[in-house]
């Protein structure tokens, strides 16, 4: 499978949009969407990594499944804001280089 960029991904998201989904939800039943997605990754985590056990209904649910509906969501929101990730994502990375350099280097608990 070859890379994918994230303004590939924005575009490809933006084209099935337009394509099959009519229109974008609106930004707010966007937003509530992308924390209902939250809650089933944080679901499976619980129970894979914590001390949840799975329900039955949860036996099946895939990872990467949960994520990629999470990303799904965030490139929606992206393009209906107008915010090209790749150059926020590219930002951020320096406002944490900036920040956090050295942070974690001198803490102990790590």
């Amino acid at each position: 499978m070859e890379e994918l960029t994230i303004k590939e991904a924005q575009q490809q998201v933006d084209e099935w949009i337009k394509t099959y989904g009519i229109r974008y939800f609106n930004e707010l039943t966007n937003m509530a969407i992308l924390t209902e997605e939250v809650g089933e990754l944080a679901r499976i985590i619980a129970r894979t990594y914590g001390e949840q056990s799975f329900k039955e209904s949860d036996k099946n649910r895939d990872l990467g499944d949960e994520m990629a509906d999470i990303l799904w969501v965030l490139l929606c929101l992206a393009n209906q804001t107008g915010t090209d990730l790749t150059i926020a994502f590219r930002k951020n990375i320096e406002k944490k280089t900036g920040r956090d350099k050295e942070r974690h280097i001198n803490n102990q608990k790590l």
